[in-house]
């Protein structure tokens, strides 16, 4: 290598871009300078020459010393903590001390008391870092570092549990089950076309009659009003607030109120439109926002009549307070986004893409009742969600996405948090040969920590309202995500390191306040240590049947962690039935998801031969149904006896926690999302077929009970 390619590589380096990685057959990728110096422009650091890249990487190297106190520092409740002030080499007498969080004084004392660890000369001026040392006896939370005299500064102070919160009866040996379910997918008589909040306190309620311990659900972040097509939970307008589609107009107070809106639903015309939208077995979002958006407007009318001394009025105004700028920023950029239209690059006025900008408070200002409009379905919202979370005994088992679209409100909100020249993905595998881009901007690890992991901090206390649980997709991207240059192919990127250890002390803290426990999902590449890691911090692993193998067969049940949420497959993956049947791997091939035709046939040989091994695991264990002979899959159907066995199999892990997917209840043989495919098939769509009181009796549901309660995995309550 030249001089200039060590400098770009130590570069690269300093800035959290790995030199290489193992990939999943063991092989090493290295980090091309290409990719290297695109992904630190995305970063924000010059690297167009050899004299570009030597001042980056001064600059880099002499952070440290250009100010005064780092923007925040995290450590362990009960450990020895410290922090390095950095001054001009001379005893001054600067007082400092900490301020714990409730505004006590925990400690003080003088600057030049402090021993120095550490000399430079740096533009001119002979700098000193000395080493304060801090109480540990702090409480966990956060708390701030104070310096005081002439030139003050001060500094975050995290203090973590070493590890995340579990439930009594998890963290004393207990092991539960859970429902799984999409909630539009879910069906009701009285519904409108797509599973809503009231649906998920009726499943709620029956997951708790049969000896379910929580119900996990999708993603129910903010999508896009203004193109309700764009139904992916997991590319969001913003992981902060929720979709407002999910209301269920009929449990709004405000109807009460509200003749006009009772009129409507009383109209023959509007019941011929309910029924047909009801009748379909894929949510037509456009069709279903068409029937709520202007019921909604009027029952808005309606609230804003009330007199000012109404409860329902005081409740609202400290929803919006509690929501403070970031509630507000969100309904600014729906109006604007209403006004406007989706904000597709380029598609506003660019005064008005900045939420900082003297334009977009002129246009809050003119107009402040619609962006009162979006607040309050924040509010009603948030009122449906906290009550379906009462049913379950242990809560609601949320899922928070990895990140949000571009063109969303997240990112319009707190631009500076986000690297706009990079998307997450993941490189090539066997899975997928071309690798993926999944269109997301990753934060920005620096600027994250610059803002003292606030909107990290945020994000964690949005998604863990009203839940017991919390999963986080990709969870390795706590430590380092893949990161593809805007525009290049997946093959192009890298990986970014993140600040993996505060990351997780602020997890453990949150989750701790919350009383809300954490899964890590870790599918796919993982780091070496990573698992291990996670589980010292009680995060749980999130363990599926199809990828849990010991060479050619699947893991016995006492081979599984303890520490872990089991389950049959994902929301990308087939269900059962879609899997046994050969529906999901016909899919793949009708729609030319495979490379080439030697790998379509080596699919349907390795679905072919799982269903073999799948069967011999549940003999091992004697639980293969009657009947049933495991050299001959081809001869077997999915029964409801064999899916109550496999789910048998899974019961008798150690894995404190099972999830079982709704849609396997039903026999449902279509997966919800195949990854891979945006319009080819309709993903995020499919409906149950059965509604959930006929679920609620089948007799797939009652064995499945009696079945898990025999495996001792009966509900405890907390």
């Amino acid at each position: 290598m030249t001089g200039a390619d060590d400098d770009l590589a130590r570069l690269a380096e300093r800035a959290g871009i790995e030199p290489g990685y193992w990939d999943i057959a063991g092989h090493y990728h290295e980090t091309t300078p290409e990719t290297a110096r695109a992904l630190l422009a995305a970063l924000g650091i010059a690297a167009e020459g050899p004299a570009a890249v030597r001042a980056s990487l001064a600059t880099i190297e002499s952070a440290h010393w250009r100010r005064v106190l780092p923007p925040v520092t995290v450590a362990q409740a009960g450990t020895a903590m410290a922090v390095e002030v950095v001054t001009v080499d001379e005893a001054a007498p600067v007082p400092w001390r900490v301020v714990r969080e409730d505004g006590g004084e925990a400690a003080a004392g003088m600057l030049a008391a402090a021993p120095v660890v550490a000399r430079t000369f740096l533009d001119g001026r002979a700098l000193a870092a000395r080493r304060v040392a801090l109480p540990a006896d702090l409480p966990p939370g956060y708390h701030r570092l104070h310096l005081e005299g002439e030139a003050p500064a001060t500094m975050a102070l995290i203090v973590a549990p070493a590890r995340c919160f579990l439930p009594r009866a998890l963290a004393d040996g207990g092991r539960l089950w859970g429902v799984a379910a999409q909630v539009y997918a879910l069906r009701e008589d009285r519904d409108w076309g797509m599973g809503d909040l009231g649906a998920l306190a009726h499943l709620g309620d029956l997951a708790r009659a049969w000896g379910a311990a929580t119900v996990g659900i999708n993603p129910l972040h903010a999508l896009f009003a203004g193109a309700p097509e764009r139904a992916s939970p997991y590319a969001p307008s913003s992981r902060l607030f929720l979709d407002p589609l999910y209301l269920d107009l009929s449990a709004i107070p405000d109807l009460a109120l509200c003749q006009e809106v009772r009129a409507r639903l009383a109209s023959a015309a509007f019941a011929r439109r309910l029924a047909a939208a009801r009748a379909r077995d894929l949510v037509a979002y456009a069709e279903v926002a068409a029937l709520k958006r202007p019921l909604l407007e009027a029952l808005y009318r309606a609230f804003a009549g009330r007199p000012d001394g109404d409860p329902e009025v005081a409740a609202f105004r400290r929803f919006v307070a509690d929501g403070g700028e970031r509630l507000l920023r969100f309904a600014l950029f729906e109006a604007l986004a209403e006004h406007f239209g989706t904000p597709a690059a380029g598609a506003w006025p660019a005064v008005y893409r900045d939420p900082a900008a003297p334009a977009v408070a002129d246009f809050a200002a003119v107009h402040e009742r619609r962006i009162a409009f979006f607040q309050y379905l924040q509010w009603r919202t948030d009122q449906q969600l906290a009550n379906a979370a009462r049913g379950p005994a242990f809560g609601l088992y949320r899922d928070l996405a990895l990140g949000s679209d571009p063109d969303g409100a997240e990112i319009w909100a707190e631009p500076a948090a986000f690297a706009p020249g990079a998307r997450i993905g993941a490189p090539p595998d066997p899975f997928n040969a071309l690798g993926q881009e999944w269109g997301l901007p990753p934060f920005h690890p620096t600027r994250l920590r610059e803002a003292a992991y606030a909107p990290f901090i945020a994000l964690l206390r949005a998604n863990m309202r009203y839940a017991g649980a919390l999963r986080l997709d990709h969870a390795m991207g706590l430590r380092r995500l893949y990161w593809v240059p805007a525009g290049a192919p997946p093959a192009a990127g890298a990986y970014v390191r993140y600040p993996f250890e505060d990351l997780l002390a602020i997890l453990a803290l949150e989750s701790r306040r919350q009383r809300c426990a954490v899964i890590g999902e870790d599918l796919g590449t993982v780091p070496e240590g990573f698992r291990p890691r996670m589980k010292a911090a009680n995060v749980l692993s999130y363990r599926v049947l199809y990828f849990e193998r010991a060479g050619e067969r699947f893991k016995p049940p006492q081979a599984w962690p303890r520490l872990a949420a089991a389950c049959v497959a994902t929301h990308d993956l087939p269900t059962l039935t879609g899997f046994w049947s050969g529906r999901a791997v016909a899919e793949r091939a009708r729609l030319g998801l495979h490379p080439s035709t030697a790998a379509r046939r080596a699919d349907f040989a390795h679905w072919r031969r799982d269903r073999r091994l799948l069967l011999q695991a549940l003999a091992d264990e004697g639980l293969l149904p009657a009947a049933i002979d495991p050299a001959h899959p081809a001869r077997v159907a999915m029964t409801p006896a064999l899916m109550a066995a496999i789910h048998a199999y899974l019961a008798r892990t150690p894995c404190c926690l099972l999830m079982v997917q709704i849609d396997d209840l039903a026999g449902e043989a279509v997966a919800v999302n195949l990854p891979g495919t945006v319009d080819q098939r309709p993903n995020w769509r499919r409906r149950l077929a059965a509604s959930l009181d006929t679920l609620a009796a089948a007799p797939a549901r009652r064995l499945l009970s009696a079945i898990l309660r025999r495996e001792g995995r009966a509900l405890t309550e907390p």
